[in-house]
């Protein structure tokens, strides 16, 4: 890989964080009457067919970010591995790429969301407390399902061309 090319790629992976935590914070702090819709799951995907394994430092990046902007939470935990699992999916599903395929792992993601959530609070509330918190949190999993699939549906096409055709004239 050449310097310039080199260059290129880690202002691309700087960028493509920047957005994922852009989108973020404009969304929690200009529509927070809509819980858990957002656009970040559809970016981490689009991101992960994009860069490939290189899409760990925009997920890290993002994290990282997220953390010392709310403070580093319980939430944050699970951060570190939720959107790591997302890319994965999405990587063993590229060999289909369909919208429809993609809006439905993205969808998932969302109705799992508040179980992966969970999962730090077995080892400090036990699994009853983790399983209740799981629970009461179904309603906004729904939501974020709902939300999720259609937001993938509607955008997967025209920003995978986008993206596919930045990352062509950048030569990354």
């Amino acid at each position: 890989m050449t310097a310039g090319r080199a260059s290129r790629t880690v202002a691309a992976l700087a960028v493509s964080a920047a957005l994922l935590f852009g989108f973020q914070v404009a969304k929690a702090s200009y529509l927070p009457f809509l819980p858990n819709v957002e656009i970040v799951s559809l970016l981490v995907m689009l991101f992960t067919l994009t860069f490939r394994r290189k899409v760990l430092f925009i997920i890290y990046t993002f994290v990282l970010l997220e953390g010392i902007y709310y403070g580093f939470g319980m939430w944050w935990v699970t951060y570190l591995y939720v959107w790591t699992i997302l890319a994965a999916v999405t990587w063993l599903c590229r060999a289909f790429d369909s919208p429809l395929l993609m809006a439905a792992v993205s969808g998932i993601f969302g109705l799992l969301f508040g179980a992966l959530d969970a999962i730090p609070y077995l080892a400090i509330d036990g699994i009853t407390l983790a399983i209740t918190r799981w629970i009461s949190g179904l309603p906004y999993d729904f939501i974020h399902c709902v939300a999720n699939f259609a937001i993938c549906l509607v955008l997967w096409t025209p920003l995978h061309r986008t993206l596919s055709r930045c990352v062509t004239l950048l030569k990354i």
